[in-house]
């Protein structure tokens, strides 16, 4: 079978070592064994593949390509509504509309907030794996009052950084708060000096390996959920045996129990559930965080891997 995968990335992406969602599709495609696939890594190499003859092409980010080749199936796959916003901007509603296109949500709450308007065949949801990174980790059972923040999306952080300063510091001297993903020109808004006397700390952007270490050191997680249309971040969190602190809002609804996770009705709760979590009985943190472990277990690769051989009918 041959198979064109198409996506724009930047430069050097790689040895960026950031994780990002290009990078992920490279190993997934890497490990496909059974395919015969060329990868294109820009749109300035379009021009190469125009009146080849595929089998398959899967596209994460532009519909265009669809009309340059030839190809049995069509395969956009879609991780955030941005793209799908795009997709009017860059002119390439029609390029849909006049394709047969098989749609690959990375979550049902993707899925239901495309508009009808995309006349797509069929639409499938396969998730985001975790990569070898944040598989079969040696475990610590015994954490510190540590509890980080991983997500780039500073909404509702400076309601988490008020309680945590006027309730959680006063009780607990030792607690420590690391934020990591926001970029400097958001932190800036923030005193980082006064932070540091109620042991908060911002970490700006990291690569995978360090955020792990602070996972497995950890008591929790915190990603409220705002505008998620996925979050790996909380998987990565799980396969640490992290539990969640979430209002489960969008996509991170779907990944979050009461077993991998406490969920917020309000900003107060934060307060109540740090107590919960820092005062859990030893029996009880290791469950909770076995659970995590397993948890994460249906999002490795391998597993991903076969619900993409399904829709290629390998």
């Amino acid at each position: 079978m041959n198979i064109l995968f198409y996506f724009e990335t930047k430069k050097n992406l790689r040895s960026q070592n950031l994780g990002g969602i290009e990078i992920l599709n490279i190993d997934l495609f890497n490990k496909i064994k059974k395919v015969n696939y060329n990868t294109f890594l820009t749109n300035n190499l379009s021009h190469k593949i125009k009146n080849k003859k595929w089998d398959v092409i899967i596209s994460s980010n532009d519909a265009k390509i669809f009309n340059q080749v030839l190809t049995k199936k069509k395969i956009l796959w879609l991780h955030n509504i941005l793209q799908i916003e795009k997709a009017f901007r860059k002119k390439q509603l029609m390029s849909i509309l006049k394709n047969n296109i098989t749609a690959v949500f990375n979550s049902d709450y993707l899925r239901k907030n495309t508009s009808s308007l995309y006349n797509f065949n069929s639409k499938i949801i396969i998730p985001n794996f975790l990569t070898s990174h944040f598989q079969n980790l040696k475990l610590n059972m015994c954490r510190n009052p540590h509890f980080v923040w991983s997500v780039q999306r500073t909404k509702g952080l400076k309601d988490i950084v008020d309680i945590w300063i006027k309730k959680i510091n006063p009780i607990n001297s030792k607690a420590k708060f690391f934020i990591f993903g926001i970029n400097s020109s958001k932190i800036g808004a923030y005193d980082l000096k006064k932070l540091k006397k109620y042991n908060i700390f911002f970490k700006g952007r990291v690569d995978r390996s360090t955020l792990k270490k602070y996972y497995l050191n950890s008591m929790g997680m915190i990603c409220l959920g705002y505008d998620e249309t996925f979050c790996l971040n909380i998987i990565e969190a799980y396969s640490c045996g992290l539990p969640v602190i979430s209002f489960g809002y969008t996509a991170v609804d779907e990944i979050t129990n009461r077993k991998n996770s406490f969920i917020m009705h309000d900003y107060s709760d934060f307060h109540k559930i740090f107590l919960t979590i820092l005062y859990l009985k030893p029996n009880k943190r290791k469950k909770m965080i076995k659970y995590c472990v397993n948890y994460s277990k249906k999002f490795y690769l391998k597993n991903i891997i076969n619900k993409w051989l399904k829709i290629l009918n390998l």
